[in-house]
């Protein structure tokens, strides 16, 4: 086994702490009454998954909405429910992801998203310190960018590639079964913490075997 030194994070649920249902009732109010239905907590579907997929823009998704429910719907108002997926993100994540980066492992987001989401997540309000995810991480990969979405093998090959890093030197993290199995099934190690759960000390059980 080669030593790790690249690290490879999810973003709802490793990260940031996710309340789907938040997501769901955000949805609802603006009038989505299936939102339950179309939203998923690992892979979105139809009119959401394109989002995520980069399949459509996020104004071609706003003026689909605006159709499903019947009103215009907002630029703002689909900010509003997809950041309804963010419950918070946690001191003791950001504490570790500055002490890793600082012992020298190269930290990674690879991150099934979209645009919505990603204006706060890049923006300076994200750790309520002025600092964006980017700070925090030396590469991102976007699933809306890269038109690409886990569990599909394809997008951790891709970032395989672009970082020229092997997968005996790389641990990845996400909260989804699906997702895990899929980087594993590549020879990348994998933990796979509970979304809300400290994993801080327990990843240094992955960084420090022999």
């Amino acid at each position: 086994m080669g030593k790790i030194n690249h690290i490879i994070f999810d973003l709802g649920g490793v990260i940031l702490t996710l309340d789907p249902n938040q997501a769901v009732r955000r949805f609802e109010e603006i009038g989505v009454k299936d939102a339950a239905q179309r939203l998923d907590s690992y892979t979105q579907h139809g009119l959401f998954g394109d989002l995520e997929h980069g399949l459509i823009t996020a104004e071609e998704f706003r003026k689909s909405l605006s159709e499903l429910v019947g009103r215009e719907v907002s630029h703002e108002e689909c900010a509003y429910g997809w950041q309804g997926y963010a419950l918070e993100l946690p001191e003791r994540n950001k504490h570790i992801l500055r002490k890793l980066r600082s012992e020298g492992y190269r930290l990674i987001l690879l991150s099934n998203t979209n645009p919505y989401m990603m204006e706060w997540v890049s923006s300076p309000d994200f750790d309520g310190e002025g600092h964006p995810v980017e700070d925090y991480m030396d590469a991102c990969y976007l699933s809306y960018k890269l038109k690409l979405m886990k569990p599909d093998v394809a997008f951790f090959r891709k970032v395989l590639e672009a970082e020229q890093i092997s997968p005996d030197e790389t641990l990845f993290l996400d909260d989804g079964p699906r997702n895990v199995e899929a980087a594993a099934s590549l020879g990348i190690h994998t933990m796979q913490p509970i979304n809300g759960e400290d994993w801080t000390k327990e990843i240094y059980d992955y960084l420090n075997k022999e």
